[in-house]
This record gives structure tokens, sequence and C-alpha cells, in this order.
């Protein structure tokens, strides 16, 4: 099954995705088993992202060709870092690059695992039973203010700077699948999805050793590799089995200060 958040009269409504309709529902299916109250073509959609978390949850240097290329040590066990609602955009909304931004901007191709129960001490199989379904997220990077600042707090976390979407995919192995990352139509990247240092479960058990997880948490897999992007491009994340993330690249527009 696939859910998503789509705009319909300028409210956020949930929906069930079809090949042809979204069926629009009276609730969030996180939340038990909604309503049908009506049907927008999918051609019509206006992708949100596919949920607002409570906890913005994200992993690095969690696949071993990463790990080289950026000539960092492997991790000896999961540890997991923080993202921002704001950075969230949706399927087919632009990545707006902000003016400032100088040298690498760059796209990288995640995995998203959407929880849909509390957990807390979770053992593995407990953290398997839990997520509810399978997202694609680009964790958008600007480089220069990553490494000038003391947090990530622009460079990971700026407006637009977090795509999740098109839906939520529940019926999909998503580890035996196959991640595609591409610019402008051209293949720049292509990977195992499941060739991680810890897959999502491991990240869960550790995760709740010491904090709750919630439904609509979501946790971001880390990314193989990385691919410029520039004003102009329309950047394509697909994981096999979920769908593919599409958002064009567009320069901020001139801010007129106050007088």
């Amino acid at each position: 099954m696939r859910y998503a958040r789509v705009s319909v009269g300028g409210r956020a409504v949930w929906g069930r995705v079809g090949q042809e309709d979204v069926e629009l529902l009276s609730g969030s299916p996180l939340d038990g088993a909604p309503d049908t109250i009506g049907t927008i073509p999918v051609a019509e959609a206006h992708w949100l992202p596919p949920v607002v978390p409570p906890v913005f949850y994200a992993v690095g240097f969690n696949y071993p060709r990463h790990i080289e290329h950026a000539g960092a040590a492997t991790p000896d066990r999961p540890e997991i870092g923080y993202r921002a609602n704001n950075a969230l955009t949706g399927h087919l909304s632009p990545i707006v690059k902000p003016r400032e931004v100088e040298g690498r901007f760059e796209a990288e191709p995640e995995l998203v695992a959407v929880i849909g129960r509390t957990l807390r001490h979770a053992t593995y199989e407990e953290a398997r039973k839990s997520v509810f379904g399978w997202t694609i997220g680009n964790d958008v990077s600007a480089r220069a203010w990553q490494h000038a600042d003391r947090t990530f707090w622009r460079s990971k976390n700026s407006d637009t700077f977090k795509p999740m979407g098109p839906w939520i995919e529940t019926d999909v192995d998503a580890l035996a699948q196959t991640t595609t990352l591409k610019v402008n139509g051209e293949v720049r990247s292509r990977f195992p999805t499941g060739d991680m240092v810890f897959d999502p479960f491991d990240y869960l058990v550790e995760m709740t050793r010491h904090v709750t997880v919630h439904p609509g948490d979501v946790l971001w897999m880390g990314a193989e590799s990385t691919c410029q992007l520039e004003p102009g491009d329309t950047v394509d994340v697909e994981i096999d089995g979920i769908g593919v993330l599409s958002n064009s690249v567009q320069l901020e527009e001139e801010q007129r200060r106050p007088q």
C-alpha cells in the first residue's frame, strides 16, 4: 500500500495512492484505519512530504564507499543525528539554493524508514515490526557551510534542503532494492540500498536504549555517494519498489531588506 499527504484546497490530507487516483482519507493511517472521503487524479496531486515527523532522525557515514571517499573511520556502533522539519519539502517542489552558497551543493540519495509504533528498549525483531513503511529522501548539503559552522544548522537544515516522498510504501523489502540518483536524466550513482554498515533495525535497537521513538518519526539511512547540483537541474532519486522522488533546483530570489 502507498500512503501520501497531498494538498487539497490548501489543506493537508492523507491519501491512499493507486494507479490513477488518490483516495482521500479521513485521517492518518498511522492512527488506525481511516475512511475514504473522496478522490483526486494522481496527475493532479500536489505532493507534500508524506509525513511530518515528531522527531527527524538521520544517519551519517553508513555506506562503506561513502566512508572511504570521505577518509573517515568506519563506525563501530550505530549513532544517530537529527535534522529539522523546516527543511522538508515534497515531491516535485523545488530545492532552493541560497545565493550565499558557494562551492559544493550536493544531493545525497537516502532510504527513509517511517516508524509506526512506540518503541523503547526494542529487540531487533521488535524494531523490524515497528517500521510502518518506507519512503525516499534527498539529503541536500551545502559543504562550505558544513565545514564553516559548528553545527549543521544551515548546511543541512535550510528550507527545502530535505525533499522527501513521494509516498510511503508499506509492502516492499526495502533493503533488497537498488537506489539510483539521476541529474537531468543522467545516472550519477547506483548502489544496493541495503549495502549499509548498520541497517535501520540496528539503529532502532541502539536508539531505543536511550530514547523513545514514536509513530511518524523518520529515520534517514545515509547515502553511498553524492553529486553536485546547480540551479536549473532536475534531480531524481529512485528506489526500486518504492518510487521516484523528483525535484528541480532553483536559485533563491533576491530578497528585499527593510529600509
